[in-house]
């Protein structure tokens, strides 16, 4: 069982290895919700995540030269540097679903990388099986959960009076740790997990209590897109967790976006849970300090132009308009001057000349503007309408 003594022994263990990351207070954030918030830069810890803390706790423990695990990528890129710093060899296992940037990361690190299955499940599957290295498991391990749990050590060596914490959670090997010593040392303190709806497993194991098992679906949050949370982690979250909550995938394109914006952090889909769900609960900590504990900046910047789009849109900062004109020269001129008259910025126009229900000498367009919210995208298409034209919102 973890204790807030091997938590304690596991901070003294890891702690010439790792960074104490910044603990900081986010004044943009705390104007637009009404508390106090802080955020646990984890995503600015050695391989870009919080794993290596447990990845070395439990690596110190290990005899045995050769070790293997299984990850998404977090865990893999964790146990292939510790494994490169204390002398050992690592295999990591991944399914073909992985990242590819985490894959290289893993491999950048020294690790041989193993590419097994279509997920997290498939992959733990073979890395058990193997009997030649040490299984070092990505959250259901007492030493794992100990080292995940130092990050609540360093929170409360900063912060008195905190009204709640928020952590994500996949497996819940962080969640238990963080739980675990902070409900110890300061029990007045709520702990909240925060789980994608695409992977809802450890949600639903809380709320029925019983481990609960549920495929993910393809989700922003890859990194906590987990079927089951652990045996030892379940017990510990049941124990010490008070609330568990679901985000969707646009709130947490969201999220993402105003780290990018407000604080110039690259926050990965995982770690912007807590965010999201903060900001859908924030009235309930309006005057309170609340801490986000962000997990991890491992994002896939392949995907990133199209979670900034994402963001955009659902925090509509972005709006189509779909208008039918006259199909003659200067028509698009005429329209293109009534948006700039209302500062709606042309981000991107396509014709359809050919559509069945498009008149001969008409044409549909649709256009992708820069806006400043709903409101805005209604004058415009008001605007546009005093002036004769059909104009409508293009969901």
């Amino acid at each position: 069982m973890v204790t807030l003594q091997k938590i304690q022994t596991a901070r003294k263990r890891i702690t010439p290895y790792i960074h104490a990351t910044p603990l900081i207070h986010s004044n943009s954030l705390s104007a637009l919700s009404g508390a106090e918030v802080w955020l646990k830069l984890e995503n600015l810890q050695k391989t870009g995540s919080f794993k290596v803390r447990g990845a070395f706790n439990k690596l110190f423990q290990v005899e045995g030269e050769r070790v293997i695990a299984a990850s998404m990528g977090n865990h893999g890129q964790a146990v292939a540097f510790a494994a490169g710093k204390l002398g050992k060899k690592a295999t990591i296992v991944m399914p073909s679903s992985a990242a590819i940037v985490k894959e290289e990361a893993a491999r950048g690190y020294g690790a041989e990388v193993v590419l097994i299955g279509e997920n997290l499940s498939d992959a733990l599957t073979f890395a058990r099986s193997q009997q030649d290295a040490v299984f070092i498991h990505p959250f259901d391990d007492d030493a794992v959960i100990a080292g995940q749990g130092t990050i609540g050590l360093e929170v409360l060596d900063e912060l008195k009076d905190i009204a709640a914490v928020f952590v994500p959670v996949g497996g819940g090997g962080l969640i238990a740790g963080i739980a675990t010593a902070v409900k110890l040392l300061s029990p007045n303190t709520s702990v909240i997990g925060v789980q994608a709806e695409a992977a809802p497993a450890a949600f639903l194991s809380f709320k029925e209590r019983a481990i609960s098992e549920r495929t993910p679906a393809p989700t922003i949050a890859d990194g906590i897109a987990v079927a089951r949370p652990g045996d030892r982690t379940f017990e510990l979250i049941t124990r010490h967790v008070d609330e568990m909550l679901l985000v969707s995938d646009d709130a947490v394109s969201r999220a993402i976006l105003l780290f990018l914006e407000r604080k110039k952090l690259v926050v990965e889909g995982a770690a912007a849970v807590t965010l999201a769900a903060f900001l859908e609960h924030a009235e309930r900590f309006r005057g309170k300090r609340v801490v986000m504990v962000l997990s991890g900046g491992n994002i896939d910047f392949t995907v990133v132009d199209r979670i900034i789009r994402r963001g955009l849109a659902t925090s509509e900062r972005v709006g189509v308009l779909e208008a039918v004109l006259t199909d003659r020269p200067g028509s698009l001129c005429a329209v293109t001057g009534i948006l700039a008259t209302l500062r709606a910025n042309v981000i991107d126009v396509v014709h359809d000349r050919f559509g069945a229900d498009v008149p001969i000498g008409r044409t549909r367009v649709v256009f992708t503007l820069e806006i400043r919210g709903r409101r805005h995208l209604q004058e415009v298409i008001a605007a546009l309408a005093a002036r004769g034209y059909e104009a409508k919102e293009k969901r």
